[in-house]
């Protein structure tokens, strides 16, 4: 699915048909290319009509309140593409520490996972798709979104909840399926998101953005055991 903003191409990427507009607006506002514009629009569109694109064009609009985006030619792939701690260190410019909040107590998150998998659908009858889901500090869980890649299932949470002004997700978790890649802690960090919980092992990147965004990281986690990544030290 090729993804527009403001008439330029700022993502081609492999994805699981299905909130194809909250892909493109989380897409959107993780990357900062919104740059805290609102979204005026989202539609299906290209150089004809969506039938005839195949409903793989999404334009976002924002009446050119954002700024310019560079022009993307490359396609989007399932890797996170971050290289080094200078990207950190650029991130950081961008967003700014998250506030401390009440932490979510360690019983709750280890229960998540287990919650998630029961509304993991698509995952039921292929076996073959990542998830992202929203939850609470009470271990409630939200918004649930599936895809063939990680950083898409999250960018389909963030756009809804973006999409629905439910922006920033203060006091809240996020959970992703597979390894938590430095990608996936910084569009946590984007949302606002207190507390990232993955299944697999963190990235020592995701591990010291994490440290950097005051967002407590969790990896390996299952009913009966966690890693604790970040903060330095459990309060």
């Amino acid at each position: 699915m090729t993804i527009q903003l403001d008439g330029v191409t700022v993502s081609t990427t492999m994805r699981t048909p299905g909130h194809d507009f909250e892909l493109a607006a989380g897409f959107c506002h993780t990357e900062g290319l919104l740059a805290g514009a609102p979204i005026d629009a989202i539609r299906y569109c290209g150089t004809g009509s969506a039938v005839a694109t195949e409903f793989n064009v999404v334009g976002v609009d924002t009446a050119g309140l954002a700024p310019m985006p560079t022009p993307r030619l490359g396609t989007t792939s399932s890797s996170c593409g971050w290289c080094g701690s200078d990207q950190i260190d650029e991130l950081t410019e961008r967003l700014a520490p998250l506030a401390p909040t009440a932490p979510i107590d360690l019983a709750v998150i280890a229960r998540i996972p287990g919650l998630v998998r029961e509304r993991q659908e698509l995952f039921a009858d292929t076996g073959a798709v990542h998830a992202a889901a929203t939850f609470t500090p009470d271990g409630d869980v939200g918004l649930v979104r599936e895809d063939v890649g990680r950083h898409n299932a999250v960018d389909k949470v963030i756009g809804a909840l973006l999409l629905a002004d439910g922006l920033p997700a203060e006091g809240a978790g996020l959970f992703v399926s597979g390894r938590a890649s430095v990608e996936m802690v910084q569009k946590a960090w984007a949302a606002g998101f207190c507390t990232v919980v993955a299944v697999s092992a963190p990235t020592a990147l995701a591990v010291a953005a994490a440290r950097r965004a005051n967002i407590v990281l969790a990896g390996f986690v299952t009913h009966d055991h966690l890693n604790v990544y970040a903060p330095d030290r459990l309060p």
